[in-house]
C-alpha cells in the first residue's frame, strides 16, 4: 500500500495547476445516462473516483472514452483531458455493491436511470467513513415525482413505470447530492419540477448549465429554487468543467502553512471566497491574476482564527481538517465547528501525534497553536484527513510518513509531484 514521505520545513515558490473539480465531474458524468448522444466533458480531472464513475458507466451501457494524457498539467494548462460518453443504450439499470461500495456519489445514478428507463436498482452507498450521507432525502423526492421504492438487501429498487412526474420538492435540509440526483431526473419527467431549499454549491450550477446545453429548461440556476419544465428527451453537448475549488483551497493552505509564493493557475476565486477570507484573517495575502490566483505568505506566524462548516457559500466543510493543520501552527488559538459531518474530526488524533494540541467538545474542536509540529508516521482516515496530513507534514520538523494514501488519490491528482516542484520534500513511497 503506497505511502507519502515528507520532510518539513521548505517553503514553496512556483506554479501549481489546478484542475477540474471532482465534485462537479461525478455528476456530469452521470448526466451521461439522460440521453442516447454523446457527452463530452473536458478538464476531467485524473482520480480514483473518476475511474470508479467510469466503470460504473461502462457497467450500465455506456461507451466511454478519453482524450488526453497525464502530462497535461505540465504544460501550464488547466484545460485537462476529455472524456466522452455515449449512452446509446443502456444494458444494465443495476448499480452493483462492489461499485457502489467505492464511492457514495455512485447513487447519483439512480434519478437518471429511473428517469429514462424507468427502473433502477442501485446499492445504498459507500465512501468516506466521515458520518452518515443518507440517502432518505433522494428516495423522499423521487417519490413525491411518482416513484414506487422499496430498499431491501442493501438496494435502492425504484420502479416508475409511468415515467417520472413533475412535483414540487422541498428538501427538509440542504443536501447537495439530492439536488443533483433530483434536478437530473426532473429533465426527463413530465412537467414542471420545482426544487426548493435546494443545494447553491458551484457544482450544481456546473451540472445544470451542462444540462442546459444537452436542452433542459431550468431557472433558478445558483440559487435555492430551481424550477425544471422536462423534456421528452435530451441531446448531446460538450463541456468544460469547472476549477477544483478544494483543491484550490487545499494548496493554498499548503502556502499558509509553509510560507512562500504560489500562484494557482486555473483558480477562481470567486469559488474560494470564504476559505480566502480566513487565510488572509490569519495573515495570508490573496491576489487574483490573470491566471488565477497568487498565494503568499513571508516568514510571519499566522494568527488563529475561527470558522465553522456551512453550506455553500460559507465555509467548506472539505476544507475544514486542511485549516485546522495550520491553525494547529498559527499563534493563539482557534476555535472550528463542524456543521455538516458527525465524523469529521478523526484527523485530530493524528495530529495530535504530530505535537499538536486540540480538545474536541462534540460538534467544535478547540485548537491552541504550537511552535513546531513534529513529524511521525501517520494514518488517513479520509480524503480531506489525508491531505491535512500531508500540509502538517509540510511544516513539522523531522520526517512524517502518511499511510493510506488511497483515500488522497481520489480526490488529488498528482498532489506530491504539484508539491515537490514547488520545492517540498516530498515523495510517494510504494508498495
Amino acid at each position: 500500500m503506497d505511502r507519502i514521505r515528507l520532510r518539513g520545513g521548505k517553503p514553496l515558490f512556483g506554479t501549481i495547476v489546478i484542475g477540474g473539480a471532482k465534485n462537479a465531474a461525478l455528476p456530469l458524468m452521470a448526466a451521461s445516462l439522460l440521453t442516447t448522444e454523446t457527452l463530452s466533458l473536458s478538464n476531467v480531472p485524473h482520480l480514483a473516483d473518476i475511474a470508479t464513475m467510469a466503470h460504473l458507466l461502462q457497467q450500465h451501457g455506456v461507451d466511454v472514452a478519453m482524450d488526453g494524457g497525464p502530462g497535461y498539467a505540465d504544460r501550464g494548462t488547466a484545460e485537462g483531458r476529455t472524456i466522452h460518453l455515449t449512452a446509446g443504450h443502456i444494458a444494465s439499470t443495476l448499480a452493483p455493491y462492489d461499485l457502489v461500495r467505492k464511492m457514495r456519489a455512485s447513487v447519483l445514478v439512480l434519478g437518471p436511470l429511473l428517469a429514462r428507463c424507468g427502473e433502477a436498482e442501485v446499492s445504498l452507498p459507500g465512501g468516506c467513513a466521515i458520518g452518515t450521507r443518507p440517502v432518505d432525502l433522494h428516495i423522499a423526492a423521487l417519490r413525491e415525482m411518482g416513484a414506487e421504492i422499496d430498499i431491501a438487501n442493501g438496494y435502492i429498487k425504484a420502479r416508475a413505470p409511468k415515467g417520472l412526474k413533475g412535483a414540487v420538492v422541498r428538501f427538509p435540509m440542504v443536501s447537495v447530492g439530492a439536488t443533483e440526483n433530483i434536478l437530473m431526473a426532473a429533465c426527463l419527467a413530465e412537467g414542471i419540477t420545482v426544487l426548493e431549499n435546494a443545494a447553491r454549491e458551484p457544482e450544481i450550477g456546473d451540472l445544470a448549465r451542462c444540462l442546459v446545453a444537452m436542452g433542459a429548461e431550468i431557472d433558478g440556476i445558483d440559487t435555492e429554487r430551481l424550477v425544471v419544465k422536462g423534456q421528452t428527451s435530451l441531446h448531446g453537448a460538450r463541456h468544460a468543467i469547472l476549477p477544483d475549488r478544494i483543491e484550490t483551497g487545499t494548496y493554498a493552505a499548503a502556502v499558509a502553512i509553509t510560507g512562500g509564493e504560489v500562484e494557482l493557475v486555473g483558480a477562481r476565486p470567486d469559488l474560494t471566497e470564504a476559505v480566502n477570507d480566513k487565510l488572509v484573517e490569519a495573515g495570508c495575502q490573496i491576489t487574483p491574476t490573470a491566471r488565477g490566483m497568487l498565494v503568499k505568505r513571508n516568514g510571519s506566524r499566522l494568527r488563529g482564527v475561527d470558522f465553522l462548516t456551512q453550506p455553500y457559500p460559507g465555509f467548506p466543510t472539505d476544507m475544514q481538517a486542511q485549516v485546522m493543520s495550520i491553525m494547529a501552527v498559527s499563534d493563539g488559538a482557534a476555535m472550528i465547528t463542524e456543521t455538516i459531518f458527525e465524523n469529521r474530526f478523526m484527523h485530530v488524533p493524528e495530529l495530535t501525534r504530530m505535537g499538536a494540541n486540540i480538545v474536541v467538545h462534540g460538534s467544535s474542536a478547540l485548537v491552541r497553536g504550537v511552535g513546531q509540529l513534529t513529524g511521525a508516521p501517520v494514518m488517513a482516515t479520509d480524503l480531506r484527513a489525508s491531505v491535512s496530513l500531508v500540509l502538517a507534514g509540510l511544516a513539522a520538523q523531522g520526517e512524517t510518513v502518511v499511510n493510506r494514501v488511497y483515500h488522497l488519490d481520489r480526490g488529488y491528482e498528482r498532489l506530491e509531484d504539484k508539491l515537490a516542484a514547488c520545492g517540498a520534500d516530498i515523495e510517494r513511497l510504494k508498495g
